[in-house]
């Protein structure tokens, strides 16, 4: 039975992993930063016996500690968590508290992830990021966030040298449906999403199923270490 930790499995794509490997009949830990939403969360799940929810921050290192001296030993890390809604702003309008909000939450929060959970994983096991489209095709407003997962994406490469063999990857989604958007768009999300669908060669906008198969891919594909799996709908192209 595969054990795997989803930082951020509370809602969305984190979310969505957990629904598909608890179906696989793995050992699913979700870690979230509140308990209202993990109890949503394993009602969601419905109360999988195969599911345990641990309430910490991963920005907190102590709290890290704390969550894999708590979970133990596993096979696979995964973290979807991000607190990235308020970084989206204008060079003049950037606030430097959001701004280290959201650096810490989405790159600080993975490598505390690694530092203390490796030594949790066999040699075979696997640390998978999430990073995002902005990286390399950054918007108005997006400076921030495509810093944020661009230096994710090198920590990925980094990690996979670092803490060989166990392989660490990072999956970049494109626009997804999932819930950031209501924070990101507001009353305006389903306006932007169908404009983009519009563009995309796919012809849609992403959904967060898409990313739990490629996360699925780069935790069990033995030979894929130190990259980033793109999964935007062909975004990068148009």
């Amino acid at each position: 039975m595969e054990r795997v930790l989803i930082a951020g499995g509370s809602s969305g794509m984190g979310l969505a992993l957990a629904e598909r490997l608890l179906r696989e009949d793995c050992a699913v830990t979700i870690m979230g930063r509140t308990e209202a939403k993990l109890a949503m969360a394993r009602e969601k799940l419905k109360h999988s016996p195969q599911l345990a929810t641990i309430a910490a921050d991963i920005t907190q290192e102590d709290q890290v500690a704390a969550l894999f001296a708590q979970c133990g030993h596993l096979d696979h890390i995964v973290c979807t968590a991000a607190d990235i809604g308020g970084a989206y702003r204008l060079l003049p309008d950037i606030d430097v508290a959001v701004m280290r909000k959201a650096m810490d939450s989405k790159l600080l929060g993975p490598l505390l992830l690694a530092k203390h959970g490796a030594p949790m994983l066999p040699a075979s096991g696997s640390i998978t990021f999430t990073t995002g489209i902005a990286y390399c095709r950054p918007a108005a407003r997006g400076s921030v966030v495509a810093a944020i997962n661009g230096g994710l994406n090198s920590l990925a490469y980094a990690l996979a040298v670092e803490l060989a063999p166990i392989r660490v990857n990072a999956v970049s989604p494109g626009w997804v449906d999932s819930p950031i958007w209501d924070f990101v768009a507001g009353d305006a999300k389903a306006g932007m999403l169908e404009g983009m669908a519009s563009k995309l060669p796919v012809g849609r906008i992403g959904h967060v199923d898409d990313i739990a198969d490629a996360i699925c891919f780069l935790m069990r594909n033995r030979f894929t270490t130190g990259s980033v799996l793109h999964v935007d709908g062909g975004h990068r192209l148009v």
